[in-house]
Parts: structure tokens; sequence; C-alpha cells
């Protein structure tokens, strides 16, 4: 019977760093003509690298399609492992060349869009107050989009939801808030006369409504808080993911915009819009911080999660 430790230590001395840099690349860019780019090869040699990475392991990493490479069950345990090495490999050569200390010190972060309008803005003021030469790359998108690329290394951290516990698989979350949704309006609106009941939640109805995109949470609580009250959403509502879009259609038109709560709190701080008094429990969301379970955060990561978790404390 073969010897576990033996065939892991055999698989070690055969491996090597083209094998794991290939296969990062591909994981991130979902392509093997896009990594081919990227690594600055021809499609044919990434795909004979892969080839033998997965001879070397003796199991299928990637499933190539039409529609790019998705990662197996395997390559996705794999690839949390894979980051790691090429990353502190990197960190390793960079320190050897003496970069560490010239380079400007960075945080990536994923966040929803929702939340990007919301706590971030404030997160990164403190941070820059207190380390004026931290650099912060902000990415937005879908909550599966940002848990893919953390997954994938491109990412040190995620503001986000919690997922399916296959999507979670290696990740690890730290609650900063719960969120409920709230219908805003431009001041003077016609439905701000109005009693805060269920009527009025039917009176929305009359007027254009602008929610989030189909597949998303808060899209899933609008239509659930109808629901409860045996309504539903109109086929002609625009649905977008742009706070920045959805906040203009509510200043200047009649549109209601179901939005979570925290999104626009600073328009309503400043009376630039207003809440319908409509309950919306229920409808609250926990949004916390996402990170690899197995991955060792940088410095400025940790500082800058820090922040966030003591703004979230703020009322």
């Amino acid at each position: 019977m073969e010897n576990p430790a033996a065939s892991g230590e055999a698989l070690l001395s055969r491996i090597r760093f083209r094998h794991l840099s290939c296969f990062v690349a591909i994981a991130q860019e979902r392509n093997l003509r896009r990594a081919a780019e990227r690594l600055h090869l021809s499609q044919p040699a990434v795909s004979k690298t892969l080839g033998e990475l997965e001879t070397l392991a003796g199991v299928q990493l990637v499933e190539r399609g039409r529609q790019g490479a998705r990662l197996t069950a395997a390559g996705e345990q794999f690839l949390r492992h894979a980051v790691g090495v090429t990353q502190a490999l990197e960190a390793a050569t960079a320190a050897l060349a003496g970069t560490v200390e010239s380079s400007t010190p960075m945080v990536q972060v994923g966040a929803l869009p929702t939340v990007a309008s919301g706590l971030l803005p404030q997160a990164i003021i403190r941070l820059h107050t207190q380390r004026p030469h931290a650099g912060v790359r902000l990415r937005t998108g879908t909550n599966a989009e940002l848990l893919a690329a953390l997954k994938a290394g491109e990412l040190d951290f995620v503001v986000g939801r919690m997922a399916e516990p296959a999507m979670m698989q290696g990740l690890s979350f730290e609650l900063l808030y719960a969120e409920p949704l709230a219908l805003v309006v431009r001041p003077g609106h016609p439905l701000l006369s109005r009693p805060g009941t269920a009527a009025s939640l039917q009176a929305v109805l009359d007027y254009p409504l602008v929610i989030a995109t189909e597949g998303t949470v808060p899209r899933h609580h609008a239509e659930a808080l109808f629901q409860t009250h045996g309504l539903r959403l109109p086929p002609g509502a625009t649905e977008t993911l742009s706070v920045s879009v959805s906040r203009l259609l509510a200043c200047r038109s009649d549109a209601v915009w179901i939005t979570p709560e925290r999104t626009a709190r600073d328009d309503l701080e400043h009376g630039w819009l207003a809440r319908l008094d409509i309950p919306t429990s229920g409808t609250q969301e926990p949004v916390g911080l996402l990170r690899r379970s197995a991955a060792e955060s940088t410095a400025l990561a940790r500082a800058f999660m820090e922040t966030l978790a003591e703004l979230a404390r703020t009322p």
C-alpha cells in the first residue's frame, strides 16, 4: 500500500513554481487564453503546464469548456494553498530585491455597491488620517463575484454577505452589522403625507420603483416585503446595482428607491432624501468581513478591518 506521506513528499519534490503560477492565473482569469496573455506564454504552453500539474496531483483541477475554465472541488481546495505559496514567494523575492520598504503599502478590498457608498468612504478617510501613505484599491461587484475573487487571492478581504455553504468553504465571516431595507424618496414627495401603514405600501406601487437586480439579497428582501402584504413588485421597475443612478432617480423624480438603510444614511441625515414611514421589519441582513481562513492578513489589511469594525459599532 502506498505511503500517503511519501506520496506527498514526491509531489512536493516535482511540483514547480511555474505550475502554481499557471494554475493561479487560470483560476483568477477563468480563461486559458487570458491566463496565457497574462503570463506571456502561448495557450498550448499554459494548457500543457496545467496538464502536468493535474498529472502530478492525480486529480482534475480545472474543467475546460466553451464558457471558460472552472475549478473543480479539488481545484477550489488546492487554490487556497497555491495562492498562499505564490504570494509568499513573491513577497520573499521583493524583500530580497529591497523593494518592500520603498513600495507603497496597498490593501485590496472588495465591497458590495451598497456598502461601498456607505461605510467604506468613512473608513478610507480615517485610514488615510492614520496612514497617509497607504493605498486602497477598491473593487465593487455582486457578492458571488467578490467571493470568487477573494478565494482566487485577488482581494485581501471583502465587505459583503454570507453565501451558501459551498461558496463559504475556506472563508471566515466576522459580523459588522445587520441592516434593514428603507424606502426613500425626494423631499416633498406625495407619499410623505400618507401614514406609514400597509396601505402606504400599496400606494408605493403607484410610483416608479428603483430596486436591486434579481439574485441579490436586497432584491429578495424587497420582494418578500411586498409579498407579506399580498403585493408584488411591478414589472416596470428600474433594476440596478448602481447607487449613484438610484440616488439620482430618487432625487430628481417621484421614484421610490428601495435600498439597504446605510446606503442612504448620508442623504437622509442631510435632508437630501426622506424615508417613508413604512415598517420593513424582517428585511435585516448581516453584513461583515470575509477573508480566507488560511491566509495571513497584512498589517495594513488588519488595520483597515479594525477601522471598519469600529465605524460599524457607531450608531
